[in-house]
């Protein structure tokens, strides 16, 4: 077709659009698109998403309990366990979160499986995957899992369309913090939470997870000249009467099971008189809003005694 000709038939093709109104604007197009997407900056830059996504996969604790907290329940996750699956604590709200992999080894295929519209993951772990989940759905990153935990909330909720809902959450979980350091007079009290693994004793930190909920409601962390840099630190067994403490708490797979309770706070009972053993799968991998209530709840049954 001559260029004449080829001008002609789009002159026939539009006026026959007009006439039967049935074709649009292609710059209105492009503004309903827009107006479905918004920006997110992230660690890799600065991504379009969908203004309400509505099939959310994420790689992170913390991510998940965020979306879940939010009323937003991704369609996948990955998780520190697959065998254990997507932990008890997020109630059954999260029941059908269908596990892509671990938190270490998310599976692509498995991603892509589910047809999400958003991949929230995380830049120190999943790095290398970033090119390969973009190909699936538009996917943005967390700088990193060891940024203080209530920041991350926070990320996620922006990614999710629902700041807002960040703030009302961190600030319930605040309040709560308030009403236990009131109730049982914590200030000027010591706390201490332990992780044995690996034939080790695991201290955790002031900016840890646990360790700042233990903050938040009162107490102060043991001092360590490691909390500079680090949210834990790891000790032999040998020196376990460094997590002395006015409340130490030790986490197990089984809080009615003392048999768990290593030996080492055993053979050294009279060191730890208010030792108390307490579930893992929320004081230490429960990161997020939902997961800080789940620990502040047990807080709160420790102290009163029940």
């Amino acid at each position: 077709m001559n260029l004449h000709r080829r001008a002609t038939a789009l002159t026939v093709s539009a006026l026959t659009c007009l006439a039967l109104a049935g074709c649009g604007n292609p710059a209105d197009a492009g503004d309903d698109a827009a107006d479905d997407e918004r920006e997110v900056t992230h660690a890799r830059g600065a991504t379009a998403v969908p203004a309400d996504p509505q099939r959310v996969v994420v790689l992170e604790p913390v991510q998940l309990d965020t979306a879940v907290a939010l009323g937003a329940t991704p369609v996948g996750a990955a998780v520190l366990n697959e065998a254990a699956g997507v932990p008890a604590y997020l109630g059954d709200g999260a029941a059908d979160v269908e596990t892509v992999g671990t938190v270490t080894e998310p599976d692509v295929d498995r991603i892509a499986a589910l047809r999400p519209d958003l991949i929230i993951g995380t830049e120190t772990r999943h790095s290398a995957l970033y090119d390969q989940l973009s190909d699936v759905a538009p996917t943005v990153f967390m700088a990193s899992q060891s940024d203080p935990w209530q920041d991350n909330v926070r990320f996620v909720a922006e990614a999710l369309g629902d700041p807002e809902g960040a703030d009302e959450l961190l600030e319930g979980y605040q309040e709560r913090c308030d009403e236990i350091a009131e109730e049982f007079s914590t200030e000027g009290q010591t706390a201490q939470l332990v992780r044995p693994r690996d034939g080790l004793v695991t201290l955790y930190g002031p900016t840890s997870f646990a360790g700042s909920t233990l903050e938040c409601a009162g107490f102060t962390t043991p001092d360590r000249p490691e909390w500079a840099d680090e949210i834990s630190s790891d000790l032999s067994p040998e020196r376990v009467l460094e997590a002395q403490a006015d409340l130490v708490l030790v986490t197990t797979t089984d809080v009615d099971d003392p048999s768990t309770l290593p030996t080492a706070f055993t053979a050294n009972a009279d060191a730890f008189p208010d030792l108390h053993l307490v579930d893992q799968s929320f004081w230490i991998t429960g990161v997020g809003p939902l997961g800080g209530q789940a620990v502040l709840d047990d807080l709160e049954r420790i102290l009163s005694g029940s």
